[in-house]
């Protein structure tokens, strides 16, 4: 490798560690960055984490040319998954996004300020003076992987853009170096920055006294606002909001009701979804996760608390739609990246 990719490498290890370490900017094995450099893309790897990136090897390189070949084909995905080594790490979901992008360095966060304004029905307008003086575009949503790089594609038809807003999703700077990309991300997190209402504690008696299922309480106590804070219980229950929401923590939470036993609200929420919540609601008491729940997931959790936080109840919100969330809980490339949340991998 010549030196400057080893600097390139470095200089996006460096990146990647720090916004992966900010659970404001990244959860668990969500979000990706980027690099290109000599004809190669190196693009993080399905459900690796960031914040591990000065840990262990976390970028698998591409062929550029190839990648942005295959984006010009209507089966661009199936082409792609045939770019990587079958015995290694996968390319990241977003792979096609960030090749499609001509910036040097691109990176994909779930900020939970963006998402925060993101989910909004008022979203475009609110972002437009926020940003108004940025190169920024607002793109609809779409599943992640290459739909979403399809609609990003039209928009980019229409206009040059280093800030995309993802709606029901997340955001994307694109810059000439890492140095660049990090100002850039920091300066939209500045201006989207959100006031959040601070949580208050779990009743872990309560709990216990309902928790006939032996479940157990969440990694994160900031976790219980989604039962402790109505607001964010409201929004908790209503339905996911975004794509990390419904492939780790599922459509809906089982949610007790006067008298219930968790049993109770665990079968009720399977009987109407159809699969078993991941974690549950007790109103004014705290959250359950399900046994073994990944640190995947809980670092989901964490992230929907603080996104709930930070909405005051009055918006009118966006939630993913049935399909919406059956494309994602039913799409392999997302299995393999909740498999690789699980504890061993």
């Amino acid at each position: 490798m010549t030196s400057r990719a080893t600097a390139a490498l470095d200089a996006l290890n460096a990146l990647s560690a720090r916004i992966g370490a900010d659970p404001l900017l990244v959860q668990g094995g969500g979000g990706n960055t980027s690099v290109k450099f000599d004809g190669t893309l190196w693009v993080k790897a399905s459900g690796t984490w960031l914040a591990q990136a000065r840990e262990r090897d976390i970028f698998v390189p591409l062929p550029l040319d190839e990648v942005r070949a295959a984006l010009r084909h209507a089966d661009g995905e199936t082409r792609l998954a045939r770019l990587g080594d079958p015995q290694a790490l996968r390319p990241s979901i977003e792979t096609s996004l960030h090749a499609l992008l001509p910036h040097p360095v691109v990176a994909h966060v779930h900020s939970v300020n963006t998402i925060a304004w993101a989910v909004r029905a008022d979203a475009r307008e609110r972002l437009s003076a926020l940003l108004k003086d940025l190169n920024w575009a607002w793109v609809p949503y779409r599943r992640p992987g290459y739909p979403l790089t399809q609609a990003v594609r039209d928009v980019l038809a229409e206009r040059e853009a280093d800030v995309l807003v993802l709606a029901n999703h997340g955001l994307v700077v694109g810059a000439d170096d890492c140095a660049a990309a990090d100002a850039l991300l920091g300066e939209v997190e500045r201006r989207l920055g959100l006031p959040a209402r601070a949580p208050t504690a779990g009743d872990p008696a309560r709990l216990h006294a309902v928790n006939d299922l032996n479940w157990e309480l969440p990694s994160d106590a900031g976790v219980h606002a989604l039962a402790t804070d109505a607001i964010a219980m409201a929004i908790a229950r209503d339905g996911a909001l975004y794509p990390d929401h419904a492939v780790f923590l599922g459509a809906r939470a089982a949610v007790l009701q006067d008298n219930d036993a968790l049993s109770d609200a665990v079968a009720r929420a399977t009987a109407a979804g159809g699969v078993a919540p991941a974690f549950a609601l007790l109103p004014g008491a705290g959250v359950l996760v399900a046994p073994g729940l990944s640190p995947g997931a809980q670092a989901m959790l964490l992230c929907l608390a603080l996104v709930a936080l930070r909405l005051s109840g009055d918006e009118t919100l966006v939630y993913l739609g049935d399909e919406d969330v059956a494309a994602l809980v039913d799409w392999e490339a997302e299995a393999y990246r909740r498999a690789l949340s699980r504890p061993g991998h």
